[in-house]
């Protein structure tokens, strides 16, 4: 029996390992199942480049046993093995990397890029996040080699002599410490290997031995109690399969196979239906609606990058905390949402990447090149911009079916990346007040003749209908910017248009084409009106005007400037993310212009009664009504006001009555 010291330079190392390597416990298995993995890849290599001999109907797996009466965990593999001086080189001196000498050696020979997950090293010094000992068993495919056993207690001493092993591979057994007694747990340690080994290519197979013992009714019935919650759990959790069964409690059952080999992003999108998609999609992400639409990423040069993103309905603001991006490295799960390797605004989408040349760092936790990132960003970009672009253009209406629900990821991506918003720009389209859709050209041509190079568009078609109509009553129209995102996006686009285009609400101002040219303005009249309702309001700053409009339905309007209400949403904004910042703004206050229509049979009748002293009083209801009516047009009324228009309104009834 050989013994020896790891070559490392410090005797602290399995702490270091436990605090500053790996965040999560349970990262032992991904790392110790991607060896094995790696190993079969290794000897399946091997065998194709005619280095190694192996039989035809070979059924290469990974076997997962946790056995709780004994307090063990054995992973098991049948791939490459290792002779004696290999486990002393890639397991005793923990610099270097199996995978990395592997490559280096046949790198000529490999035809299909680098396909070895390769963290045979530091990654197997997992293990003793949750074991106190620490086994290996292997066998060399090396004709003559003698199979060598190895074992370490977590310090630096090893222990080395022949092995147990008659067949070709390697078997890894941990003896778990306090510290991972809850993965002896059957049902975690299931949804862990689903968690992670979901999409391994080569098939694991989970099997158990559970803990045995005479219990009272009550402890069996508290037992199954505590089982039915953490089976619910485990399902919640397992995420990738389509199957939601969990190993049943019988020693005598075959092992259960946890992974699918070939994930449906591995496959030639040629092959793959449209149900399979959607299958594949409710599966993973537990969504009962089907998505819009997707993509079936691949690309091999400059780098590898397979995968499927979804778009999902987006339908308000918090959507985006929903999106869903995981990341595997050769169908090994990394993590979700990562956003060094997702563009940002695509963190709102639900998807699959794998990436097997993205550069992370041992713990896969981190990546070490941001030149790869940006190209794959710009990659990514560009495929789902195309596909956008093709939808639109070859099916507009099923774009405009979905624009509902697309329209805000798309929004927030324009302005998150201008190279999406480059690529994007002509497919952009807005709903219009007539029910249809256009792009900012066609509306713009649309209306050159109302207002050339202006955009009136409409917040809230319930409290601006007032507007809207008298708009369709000369026909014309607005387009419909009524999320809570438009109010920033207007800025972004018009700051794109570098001033050629300018976006007005629709209750900014009013579009010449709303009022009757051929009326003669009173302009006496409208001095002694703007005097009146300042006197009778209280406000001796109102702007007051009065114009001839051709709808004669309208009585008053309130206008408030596009410049004035953008200064106000921005003292909101800053009053919401930043309190300390909403001081600039304590003196801003809306700039109200009141319109009086001219052609309204009230405002003619009051211009009539308003300097006769028996009609003071009705004179008075009928100013402050209207100015109600008027601002109700641009916002709410504060409770006071709205309970004083109740009151007034009613005085104006009973008075009706009287007449």
């Amino acid at each position: 029996m050989e013994k020896g010291n790891l070559s490392i330079n410090s005797e602290n190392f399995l702490p270091i390992i436990k605090k500053w390597l790996y965040t999560d416990k349970d990262i032992f298995v991904r790392e110790l199942v991607s060896n094995s993995c790696d190993a079969v890849s290794k000897f399946k290599k091997l065998v194709s480049l005619g280095e190694a001999t192996a039989d035809e109907k070979e059924n290469y797996k990974i076997d997962v046993f946790v056995d709780a009466p004994k307090g063990t965990i054995t992973i098991s593999d049948n791939g490459i093995g290792m002779t004696e001086e290999e486990i002393k080189k890639y397991i005793n001196q923990i610099a270097f990397s199996g995978a990395t000498d592997f490559i280096a050696k046949y790198e000529e020979k490999m035809t299909e890029g680098n396909d070895i997950i390769g963290h045979f090293g530091l990654g197997f010094y997992s293990a003793f996040m949750v074991a106190d000992r620490v086994e290996i068993d292997s066998l060399s495919y090396q004709e003559g080699s003698k199979a060598a056993h190895w074992t370490c207690d977590g310090g630096i001493e090893y222990e080395m002599g022949e092995g147990e092993r008659t067949s070709r591979g390697t078997t890894i057994t941990l003896h778990v410490g306090e510290d991972g007694k809850e993965f002896l747990d059957s049902v975690l340690m299931y949804s862990t290997l689903r968690k992670y080994c979901a999409f391994m290519p080569v098939q694991i197979y989970f099997e158990y031995e559970e803990i045995k013992e005479e219990k009272t009714e009550e402890e069996l019935a508290k037992e199954a109690e505590i089982k039915a919650k953490a089976d619910a759990e485990a399902k919640a959790e397992a995420p990738e399969l389509g199957t939601d069964d969990l190993p049943e409690e019988d020693n005598n059952r075959v092992p259960v196979a946890i992974n699918e080999t070939q994930p449906l992003w591995v496959k030639n999108p040629k092959d793959v239906t449209d149900e399979e998609y959607k299958k594949f999609y409710h599966d993973v992400f537990r969504d009962s609606d089907d998505p819009l639409f997707y993509i079936h990423l691949n690309m091999d040069y400059p780098f590898n990058l397979k995968g499927i993103l979804y778009f999902p309905r987006l339908l308000n603001d918090a959507n985006i905390i929903e999106g869903e991006v995981k990341l595997y490295s050769n169908q090994v799960y990394i993590a979700d949402n990562i956003k060094e390797v997702v563009p940002e605004f695509l963190l709102l989408l639900k998807g699959v990447m794998d990436c097997p040349d993205l550069p992370l760092n041992v713990s896969r936790s981190a990546l070490q090149n941001d030149g790869y990132v940006t190209k794959m960003n710009t990659y990514i970009t560009k495929k789902v911009a195309d596909k956008l672009n093709s939808i639109f253009k070859n099916d507009r209406s099923q774009y405009e079916n979905f624009w509902n629900d697309i329209s805000l990821f798309i929004k927030y991506g324009c302005m998150k990346d201008d190279k999406f918003y480059d690529k994007i720009k002509d497919s952009l389209i807005y709903k219009t007040t007539n029910g249809d859709y256009k792009t900012l050209e066609e509306y713009l041509e649309a209306n050159k003749d109302k207002h050339e190079n202006k955009v009136i568009y409409v917040s809230d078609e319930k409290v601006q209908v007032q507007y809207v109509n008298m708009l369709k009553e000369q026909g014309m129209e607005a387009i419909l910017l009524s999320a809570p995102i438009d109010v920033n996006f207007i800025s972004f686009l018009e700051y794109k248009a570098l001033g050629r285009i300018s976006f007005a609400r629709v209750d900014a101002d009013i579009n010449e084409t709303l009022k009757d040219t051929t009326a003669v303005k009173d302009e006496v009249l409208a001095d002694e009106m703007q005097t009146l309702f300042r006197m009778t309001l209280g406000k001796d700053d109102l702007k007051v005007e009065s114009e001839s409009l051709k709808s004669s339905s309208v009585s008053a309007m309130m206008l408030l400037s596009e410049e004035s209400r953008r200064m106000m949403e921005l003292a909101e904004m800053y009053k919401q993310v930043q309190p300390e910042m909403a001081a600039m703004f304590a003196d801003a206050k809306p700039e109200y212009t009141l319109i009086l229509n001219q052609n309204n049979s009230l405002v003619k009748k009051l211009g009539k009664i308003k300097n006769d002293a028996s009609k003071t009083e009705l004179t008075e209801l009928i100013c402050r009504q209207l100015y109600d009516l008027a601002l109700m047009s641009q916002k709410s009324l504060e409770p006071s006001e709205m309970s004083a228009f109740i009151a007034r309104s009613n005085t104006i009834m009973e008075k009706m009555l009287e007449d």
